[in-house]
Parts: structure tokens; sequence; C-alpha cells
């Protein structure tokens, strides 16, 4: 009885912690979703986006006190300009999607909003973290060892 409640807690406990991908089981999804290269954005630049958001956890969250503001998920989009999570005031929803579908482990909608993203004039640069951690970094390292 005692190995049943410990293993329930366990699920439970892996349930609310979402997805933590291996660096690179997420260079391969991402070559496979058409990243490598997106509007001259390297595979690497987006492992070491994504290493330096959320450490690559799909269920990630950041509130910025600030703009009142949340990002979500595995890129940490920003519920301001590109999600709606219904709490966010003047927020713009520029991806057309709930914030939610930013936290889940399957992440084709985190991927189709950061190609939206990326598309933006400001383009990868709006990610703080990649312009602070990757910026004119040799990334060679974030792609090493992953066959892509």
């Amino acid at each position: 009885m005692k190995a049943l409640l410990i293993l329930g807690l366990l699920f439970l406990l892996a349930s609310v912690q979402g997805k933590v991908f291996e660096r690179c089981e997420f260079a391969r999804t991402l070559k496979q979703n058409g990243m490598d290269g997106y509007y001259g954005v390297s595979l690497a630049d987006w492992v070491c986006l994504a290493k330096w958001e959320s450490d690559y956890n799909t269920q990630a969250t950041n509130y910025n006190p600030g703009s009142q503001s949340t990002d979500y998920g595995i890129f940490q989009i920003n519920s301001r300009y590109w999600c709606n999570d219904g709490k966010t005031p003047r927020a713009v929803n520029t991806c057309g999607i709930s914030c939610k579908v930013l936290l889940q482990d399957d992440i084709t909608q985190a991927i189709t909003c950061a190609k939206r993203v990326v598309r933006d004039p400001q383009g990868i640069k709006a990610w703080v973290a990649w312009k602070k951690h990757c910026q004119n970094q040799d990334l060679t390292p974030y792609i090493q060892g992953c066959g892509v």
C-alpha cells in the first residue's frame, strides 16, 4: 500500500512537471519541424535559446510584474504579444492561441508560434536569453553529438 501511494505521488509530480527534453532529443524535434535555418536562425541558436529560457522544460512559466505578463513553455513565449492567458492586460495574441497550449508536452504549437515570433522585425532578438547567452557565441556544443 505504501509503495502504491509513493508511485501515485511520483506520477502526480511527473504530470505537473511536464516534459523536460534532453538536449539532442530537442534538437532532433526542432529539425523535424523545419527549425534549422528558419528565417536565418540556426538549429544551435534555437537549442541555446531554449536551454537558457526554460532549460528545455515544457511547463516553464515566468511572471513579469512590470508588464503583468507571463512567459510560457519551452520557448518562454510572452502573453502580452503572442498568446492569450485570459489575464494579461492589453494582450495582442499574435499567434492566435491559448498560452496553455505552450505548456503541452507536444511542442508543435510552440514551434509554430516561435516561428511567428522570429518572423517579426526583432527576429531572434525578441528573446532576451538569446541575446545574453547565445548571440555572438560558439553554439556548436548545443548540437554536438546529436546527429543533426
